[in-house]
């Protein structure tokens, strides 16, 4: 059995040969452990998507998740120079940024462009907001160096976007299956402005954040479809800051909930992939929310001392109804602890999520860059030591 078959299996609620095993890695872990310069596994696609197989198969996983988009391809033209400081390389650039690109961690990006007011954003000039764009968010918004986007259908996101899915899909085959990620529109308004100002504007003015969501709504949505085109298996929203530690229920009702249920209706309306949400840190007062948002499955779902959920009682009370994916402590048992530490919790895990089908054995988050391969290994051998009667 191939690994696209034993997910697609468990994201359709039934059982395989065995509990399917699909973590998502930092991408400070493809950098440290692939042999490709740090920085190109920001900037290049190619060197991404191989990275992402390479580390599927070295770690027996049956998925992989594509969390980087496409690359403007003529990026390396727009280099000015590069400088190495501090273990870290710094590459400028022809419109006056500059990016730091670490060793083990994502690129961050420096630019005279100024975070938006919020008082001077119109709500319908927004469609979606790439936070891992090549130069960074800017407003009013562009693809990479300066590109114009198109009308907000889509031709808005350009071609280049879509190139990582693509190298995936054709370096992988039908080996494994193949998620892609999109924004939820609460994390695109989050990024848009920064963390603390889109907060406060919550409160302050909420009809108009309302508005704005519903834009951003309509871009990931488009998003999401054009990805479904691209003989993928699912599509993750990444919510990340929707959990209990940065909004109430409440909040999650009125400002999450709406825009993800218009993502997740139109995925189900035109294609038949399973849609998940990646949300991180305590859900445990939220789950049915995101079910009633008609999500097909649920990623992370952090035990404590992380978040606050019980695997077992999202598994009693959604089981039949929900798939679910994670719930392994990535920093205080994949990362910190021993091998026999992680193959005891995985095997925990499959027994207790894993009945009847509709688990999937990952990390409740990302696997840290500095985690043991070795660790890593153990939840493939737990898998294998456990399979289904």
């Amino acid at each position: 059995m191939t690994g696209k078959e034993r997910v697609a299996l468990a994201m359709n609620l039934k059982t395989a040969d065995r509990v399917p095993v699909f973590c998502q890695l930092s991408l400070g872990h493809y950098m440290i452990h692939t042999p490709y310069e740090p920085h190109m596994i920001w900037f290049s696609p190619q060197a991404l998507a191989e990275s992402l197989v390479m580390l599927a198969e070295e770690y027996h996983f049956d998925g992989i998740l594509v969390n980087l988009p496409g690359r403007q391809r003529d990026w390396e033209d727009h280099i000015v120079k590069k400088e190495e400081k501090n273990d870290e390389l710094i590459i400028y650039w022809d419109n006056n940024s500059y990016s730091i690109c670490p060793p083990n961690d994502n690129v961050h990006n420096f630019s005279e462009t100024r975070v938006p007011a919020f008082k001077n954003v119109n709500p319908s000039d927004l469609f979606y907001i790439e936070p891992h764009d090549i130069t960074g968010i800017d407003h009013p918004y562009t693809y990479g160096f300066g590109r114009n986007h198109g009308p907000h259908n889509r031709n808005f996101f350009p071609e280049y976007l879509l190139d990582t899915i693509k190298d995936v899909v054709k370096i992988a085959g039908d080996r494994f299956h193949i998620s892609s990620e999109i924004f939820s529109p609460f994390t695109q308004l989050m990024e848009l402005f920064g963390y603390t100002d889109a907060l406060i504007a919550l409160m302050e003015d909420p009809d108009k954040c309302e508005k704005m969501l519903e834009s951003l709504s309509l871009g990931a949505a488009e998003l999401a479809v054009l990805h479904a085109d691209l003989n993928i298996d699912a599509v993750l929203v990444s919510s990340a800051f929707a959990g209990g530690g940065f909004i109430s229920r409440d909040f999650y009702r009125r400002f999450v909930l709406p825009y993800e249920k218009h993502i997740v209706d139109r995925l189900h309306r035109e294609t038949k992939l399973p849609i998940y949400v990646h949300t991180c840190g305590n859900i445990g007062d939220r789950i049915d929310l995101m079910f009633e948002a008609g999500y097909d499955g649920i990623d992370t779902m952090d035990p404590p001392p992380l978040g606050n959920t019980a695997i077992e009682e999202v598994k009693e009370k959604f089981g039949k109804c929900l798939f679910l994916k994670g719930n392994l402590d990535p920093v205080n048992v994949l990362l910190k602890g021993s091998k026999e530490d992680v193959f005891k919790k995985a095997e925990w895990l499959i027994n207790h999520a894993g009945q009847h089908g509709g688990y999937i054995l990952s990390t409740a988050c990302s696997v840290a860059p500095q985690a043991s391969p070795e660790n890593i290994k153990q939840l493939y051998l737990a898998s294998e030591a456990n399979p289904y009667q």
